[in-house]
C-alpha cells in the first residue's frame, strides 16, 4: 500500500554534511528522510522558494516538455529502499496511455514540485527506512530517537537548504 506523503523540509545531515528530504504523511504519523546530493537539493530548494531564473533549469526543461506534449505527471512513488539507495518511479499521462519511468526520489520529487503531482511512499519503504545506514548504523526504529534527530538538526539548515 502506498501512502501520500509531502516534502515538509530540506536540511542539511549534520553527521554527513549531506542535504536530507524530509516526508512526511498529512497526519505526521509517518517520516521518511532520503538523503540526496547537492545539485538535486538546490533544485528541490529553488522551486520551494519559488526562485526562477531567466533559462529553464533540468527540471524546468523537462516539465516544459512534458507540458508541450500534453503529457501530465500523474503522480511520484518511492517504490524501493535497497542497500541504501531509494528507487521511484514518474507516472504520465497521455491520452489514455500510462507511462511509468524509472527515476531517482530526488529528481521525481523536484519534478513532482513543479507539477504539482503528489508524492507517494511504498509502507514496505517506510519500514526498511527504520534501518537505514548512515556513517554509523542508525536506528530510526524508534520514533523518540528519529523525533530527537529531527528536532537537533541546525535550525538555520532546516527548512531552507542554502544554495
Amino acid at each position: 500500500m502506498f501512502i501520500e506523503m509531502t516534502i515538509t523540509a530540506l536540511a542539511i545531515d549534520p553527521f554527513t554534511n549531506s542535504p536530507v528530504v524530509i516526508l512526511k504523511d498529512k497526519d505526521e504519523k509517518n517520516t521518511l528522510p532520503i538523503w540526496i546530493g547537492p545539485l538535486e537539493a538546490s533544485a528541490i530548494a529553488m522551486e520551494m522558494e519559488g526562485i526562477e531564473f531567466a533559462r529553464p533549469m533540468t527540471h524546468d526543461l523537462m516539465c516544459d516538455i512534458l507540458g508541450k506534449l500534453e503529457v501530465k505527471v500523474e503522480k511520484v512513488m518511492i517504490t524501493d529502499l535497497a542497500d541504501n539507495t531509494y528507487y521511484a518511479r514518474i507516472i504520465l499521462f497521455s491520452g489514455e496511455k500510462e507511462f511509468v519511468i524509472d527515476a531517482r526520489p530526488s529528481d521525481s520529487m523536484a519534478i513532482a514540485l513543479r507539477t504539482k503531482s503528489p508524492i507517494y511512499v511504498d509502507e514496505k519503504v517506510l519500514e526498511a527506512s527504520k534501518q537505514i545506514e548512515v556513517g554509523e548504523k542508525l536506528d530510526l526504529s524508534d520514533e523518540e530517537k528519529l523525533k530527537d534527530l529531527l528536532e537537533n538538526l541546525d535550525p538555520e539548515s532546516f527548512g531552507k537548504y542554502k544554495m
